[in-house]
């Protein structure tokens, strides 16, 4: 009996320390998603602004163009794909894993009509068990990365459509929706679309043509655009991080009560038999 008891406070310990471990990360995921959100916040002017200058180049006529607003017959396909370097995470990456298999099956009948580009450890890591060729890939990012971190993936995906590699650019992610909610996703980005950019009001005049401010600005547009995803993964890894986390210490909390009922129980019993082999012990004398 004594031993069971022992047993049963070394579990109660062990989950306590887990319960305390996973408590911490709840803390932290919910801090990391709190500064995601502001920067997925903060990055909208910048890429609203360039959306207005693209618009008034397109609403100025003369028959501006640029092969990223063109569609071309589909030959190749880029994917870049979004996870996370760590674990703990639920089915962040699961579900974004998911998607890129069913996409692959379902729209291409050999490896050579597609490419992937991959940001994070658990995507690489996934591509390589299953033989899949991997173009260029990011890993180890800091919890509140900078357009630094990504500009060579980034720079990767956008000239490889424009220099032919493929013919049309697709982003795989989990799209934030709050922090109980996350959806993964597949999304054109190349070629844009001339509906995205609506006519402008504003009047600019450029130095030294508009084909010319063209020709720099949408690869920079479709560069912000990934980092936005970017931004938007890291939010829905925060929050799927925050909420198994948090799953994990309520289950936690479960368990210890129930060791602890248990523990009581065979405490209880313990002492009954105790006073019965004492009061069988006096009897035995009298």
């Amino acid at each position: 009996m004594a031993k069971g008891l022992r047993d049963l406070r070394r579990r109660i310990r062990s989950v306590q320390n887990m319960k305390q471990v996973t408590r911490a990360m709840e803390m932290i995921a919910a801090a990391n998603l709190k500064r995601s959100e502001q920067a997925a916040i903060a990055s909208r002017p910048y890429s609203e602004k360039i959306r207005e200058v693209i618009s008034s180049i397109a609403a100025s006529g003369g028959g501006v163009r640029h092969p990223m607003l063109v569609k071309r017959e589909v030959k190749k396909t880029g994917y870049l794909v979004i996870t996370s370097d760590r674990g703990l995470a639920g089915g962040y990456n699961a579900n974004v894993l998911r998607k890129l298999t069913t996409t692959l099956r379902e729209r291409h009948a050999s490896p050579d009509e597609y490419v992937l580009l991959v940001i994070g450890r658990k995507g690489r890591d996934f591509c390589n068990r299953r033989g899949l060729k991997i173009l260029q890939e990011v890993t180890g990012l800091p919890d509140m990365p900078k357009f630094a971190d990504i500009k060579k993936i980034t720079a990767a995906a956008v000239n490889g459509y424009a220099n032919g590699d493929f013919d049309e650019l697709n982003l795989i992610y989990n799209e934030y929706r709050n922090p109980l909610i996350q959806v993964p996703v597949i999304k054109t980005l190349l070629p844009l679309s001339k509906e995205e950019f609506a006519e402008s009001k504003a009047k600019y005049e450029y130095e030294p043509s508009a084909e010319a401010v063209l020709e720099e600005l949408l690869p920079k547009y479709a560069e912000t655009m990934i980092y936005s995803a970017m931004l938007e993964a890291k939010a829905s890894e925060f929050g799927a991080r925050m909420t198994a986390m948090g799953n994990a210490t309520k289950n936690a909390q479960k368990m210890i009560d129930t060791y602890t009922l248990e523990y009581n129980r065979a405490r209880q019993a313990a002492i009954t038999q105790e006073i019965m082999e004492v009061v069988a012990g006096a009897n035995a004398l009298s």
